[in-house]
Parts: structure tokens; sequence; C-alpha cells
């Protein structure tokens, strides 16, 4: 019997990719399944996969953090980026004090990964880009604060996470309930990088 990988693989490498049985595929599985399966996917997978989501189904900041998560409460969500070397990482999203929790206009995150004590945590602010259906991740923007038990508050601007965040924008698109596909722009040029996540249930 095939596993979530090797299905999810196969799924991705359709022409053209079938977004609405995708994600009834992922939707289907636990987390550590979606976990398993999107681990798998490399370079070319994400890369078409990216392109298939474009406005296959709108992605919210209200979807990333739930409305019933606490303010300040971290949501994880795990993932695999097409970098060469420490592609496991999670971006960890939180709804900052006074934002309305059914629509809030921003999240606060970082990303947590081996190489943090050295690139720094990457903090960024997330916006909607309800125009596309999108979420913009931004690295040009940090919280005034770290939220309780997070790491310091880092600049992106300087040292290490120059190199790594420095004048950063990724796009969030929509592949399923739980899973979202990504692309990084530094200054608004598509890097050639992407990135899936997948939501840890509350």
């Amino acid at each position: 019997m095939e596993g979530p990988a090797t299905e999810f693989l196969a799924r991705l490498r359709s022409t053209p990719i079938q977004m609405d049985e995708l994600a009834r595929f992922l939707d289907g599985l636990d987390h550590a399944a979606r976990v398993e399966a999107i681990r798998a996917a490399g370079r070319s997978e994400q890369r078409r996969l990216y392109e298939a989501a474009k406005g296959f189904a709108p992605v919210t900041l209200a979807e990333m953090v739930p409305a019933a998560t606490g303010e300040l409460q971290a949501v994880r969500h795990h993932g695999k980026n097409t970098l060469p070397a420490f592609s496991h990482f999670e971006k960890r999203f939180c709804r900052p004090a006074g934002e309305d929790p059914e629509k809030p206009g921003e999240l606060f995150g970082f990303n947590f990964q081996t190489m943090s004590p050295v690139t720094g945590p990457g903090y960024f602010v997330a916006v909607p880009d309800e125009a596309r259906g999108e979420v913009l991740v931004d690295y040009r923007r940090v919280p005034a604060q770290a939220p309780p038990g997070w790491p310091a508050v880092k600049s992106n601007e300087s040292g290490l996470s120059r190199l790594v965040y420095g004048f950063m924008v990724d796009t969030l698109r929509r592949v399923s309930t739980h899973v979202t596909i990504g692309s990084a722009a530094r200054k608004g040029k598509d890097l050639g990088s992407w990135f899936l996540l997948t939501q840890e249930p509350a």
C-alpha cells in the first residue's frame, strides 16, 4: 500500500495538478501523515504546486491562527523548504493583543529551525492580500516585543539575518484546510525558493 508521501508526490506530478482532489486527500490525513507528505516534496513539485494553487482558494489570517486561540499563543506550522540543507523548519504564528479574533489585521511570527542560533529567529509580520486571497509574510517588519516564551526580537537587517531574511516577503497560497504553499521574494524579485507548511491542529 502506498504511503501518504508517495501518493502526495504522485498527485503533484500529475498534469494538471487536480487541486480539489489534492485538497481532499490532504484533509483526509492526520497531522503526522500530512507532515510526512509535505516533507517529501522537492523543488520541482513545490514549484508546480505554487503555480497550480494560484486562485484556488483564499487563505486568511483567521485560519492560520483560529479565533479560539488565545492572544499571543503560538500556532505551529510545520514546514519543508527547497534549500539544500536544513530544509525542515516551522513558522510559528500568533495573534497580537487587541486584534479581532475573527478578522485580525496582522499576525506576528518567527522561524524555528536548526540554524536559528546563527541566523536569528527570522521574525516577521503577516498581513492579508485580500485582493488575491493570499497572505504576505513580511520580514521587513518585526514585532515591537516578543510574545512570552518566544526568542528576543531581532532585526532582519543586520548580521547573518540580513543574508537569510533581509528585505524578504513570502507569499502564501492555500492548498487544503491545513496546508499552504509559499514563495520567497527579496526586494520584489522572486528567489526561486518555495516551501510547504502544514498547520498543527489545536
